[in-house]
């Protein structure tokens, strides 16, 4: 495990993490993504234990709260983020159990208790995925459901100009550390093939239920202007943003 970019990545999410408050959060799965009204992926929450794999903010374990969730848990690498999850949670009543860690080191965490364990934009900044995806395998009861949504993998090798998309910019069949500036602050994820995904599941005995990768239906129905912005609408016509997966523990 990367300790370095870990360091580096929960320095910089403290910096900014006031700027990202409430953004990208259930029902929301992504960037001009369906939205789970529309999929239906998560089960009927009512009584249900339910763990978030970087809360940010907390508004996606309101949103479970709000859908009948009875035990809220989440954890983050910033602790800037833990605490505007906490007040924001207070504030609209629910109680969680929220934990400042990183999602490679879970083990404090109880064994075979979630149901329902997901990730909204959050999961592909681990810098350790087949350990990351065994801790979320330890932590769900047998039967229990995973459910996350990053970037599109391609998204990372497509770049616009001239009114048109181009596959450059990266190398699609390298699962490479790339490192950038995010709202000014220096931070390093790894791209991943789908591939590379899927296979880490498999590999930990999940049972994939379903593979999403497509834009909102609003959006095809509308016409946008060409832009070079990395989650344009116009992108979004043409190839997902975002994927979400559904997998479920055997």
């Amino acid at each position: 495990m990367n300790k370095e970019v870990l360091l580096q990545n929960q320095k910089s999410w403290d910096s900014m993490a006031d700027t990202w408050f409430g953004t990208t959060a259930l029902p929301v799965y992504g960037c001009l993504a369906p939205t789970e009204a529309q999929l239906q992926l998560f089960p009927d929450l009512g009584d249900k234990k339910i763990l978030d794999i970087g809360c940010g903010s907390g508004h996606s374990l309101k949103w479970c709260g709000d859908n009948g969730a009875s035990e809220l848990w989440g954890i983050d690498i910033s602790a800037k983020q833990i605490q505007n999850a906490d007040k924001y949670l207070a504030e609209n009543g629910y109680k969680a159990t929220l934990s400042v860690s990183p999602m490679e080191e879970m083990e404090t965490l109880p064994k075979n208790y979630f149901d329902v364990i997901y990730s909204i934009y959050a999961l592909g900044w681990t810098v350790d995925l087949p350990k990351t995806i065994k801790n979320i395998y330890d932590c769900l009861k047998r039967g229990g459901t995973l459910i996350f949504s990053w970037d599109h993998p391609l998204m990372h090798c497509v770049t616009a100009r001239e009114q048109k998309f181009f596959l450059e910019g990266c190398n699609y069949l390298s699962d490479e550390m790339v490192s950038f500036e995010l709202r000014g602050n220096p931070v390093t994820i790894q791209n991943r093939k789908m591939s590379t995904w899927i296979n880490t599941l498999a590999e930990e005995n999940f049972k994939i239920e379903k593979v999403i990768e497509e834009t909102s239906q609003d959006v095809l129905e509308k016409e946008y202007e060409f832009s070079e912005s990395y989650y344009a609408p116009s992108r979004a016509k043409v190839m997902p943003l975002s994927f979400i997966v559904k997998a479920t523990k055997m």
